[in-house]
């Protein structure tokens, strides 16, 4: 079992949903976001994840967006999608029943809510991969799910299944979590960045890329980031790097995705609209992120 892992080195986006002022899916922007990106040369999409507010999506909303995604981008990049949960069995169901036939891969949060043993984690990935031949990226974000996939957990999955290629991994210890990864990984195992903060950085150390939020709005820069950190260019990547650190800062500061969505608006293609239980972003952080967007 082979896979062609280059294509996830460099920059994914976990795009938003786009919605209109009622709460239902609008498609049309959801076109324009998902062209603007494949302009701006990223390496491919992830649909169906955190940024996509696919907890508040019933099954048909969520398969409705994700055939659009995948008529939208034909082929032209690959397109990545989010299945996890905290009931194995039913990720497992999940991805039985999909139809995964223009999917490049999957990414999969590690449980949430339950707080499972390190034991638990490496059980529930290895049943999750043995339900797809699709390659298989985890999900580490300790600050949502409320526990951490330990590096070591992690690793011997990537021994141990054929099909765990990697892992997005957003616990934002740099020293004990990335690094560790990065230097004991077994050959081709790849490392992304799930903090565009510190994108580069890990690049620095020898990561693969990111899975980005940024990029929703910036697709060029920060993608053009990335492929200079990949080269060893690093004089160039840190311009880039420190042209989008403030505005990075804001994109987060009361809220993930309304801050994103909030810039997406002032760019013209969507609107700024989250489903509750998220809510926009405060004026304060409306005025800064406005203010930052025209100075660009």
């Amino acid at each position: 079992m082979s896979f062609n892992r280059e294509q996830f080195r460099g920059t994914g986006v976990a795009i938003v949903t786009p919605f209109n002022e009622d709460g239902s899916v609008d498609f049309n922007s959801l076109t324009a976001l998902v062209n603007s990106l494949i302009k701006g040369k990223v390496e491919y999409l992830v649909v169906m994840g955190t940024t996509g507010e696919s907890a508040t999506l019933s099954k048909s909303e969520k398969a409705a967006v994700v055939s659009h995604v995948l008529k939208t981008v034909k082929k032209r990049i690959p397109v990545v999608l989010g299945v996890g949960g905290n009931s194995t069995a039913e990720v497992v169901e999940s991805l039985k029943t999909l139809d995964l036939a223009d999917i490049a891969a999957i990414l999969s949060v590690s449980p949430y809510y339950n707080k499972p043993t390190q034991g638990g984690i490496y059980l529930h990935y290895k049943a999750v991969a043995a339900a797809t031949k699709l390659p298989i990226i985890l999900y580490n974000v300790p600050g949502r799910t409320g526990s951490n996939i330990a590096p070591e957990t992690a690793l011997q999955l990537a021994r141990d299944v054929k099909n765990i290629i990697g892992i997005k991994e957003a616990a934002s210890n740099l020293e004990m979590q990335h690094m560790k990864l990065i230097k004991h990984r077994p050959k081709d195992f790849l490392v992304i960045s799930g903090d565009d903060a510190l994108t580069l950085p890990i690049l620095a150390c020898g990561g693969d890329g990111v899975i980005s939020v940024v990029a929703n709005a910036y697709p060029k820069d920060f993608s053009d980031m990335v492929r200079f950190g990949l080269k060893g260019d690093f004089a160039s990547a840190r311009k880039l790097h420190y042209k989008l650190t403030e505005i990075t800062e804001q994109l987060f500061a009361d809220g993930s995705p309304g801050g994103i969505k909030t810039v997406l608006e002032l760019h013209k293609i969507c609107k700024p609209y989250v489903r509750l239980p998220l809510a926009g972003v405060n004026k304060t952080v409306h005025a800064k992120i406005t203010e930052l967007v025209k100075k660009y």
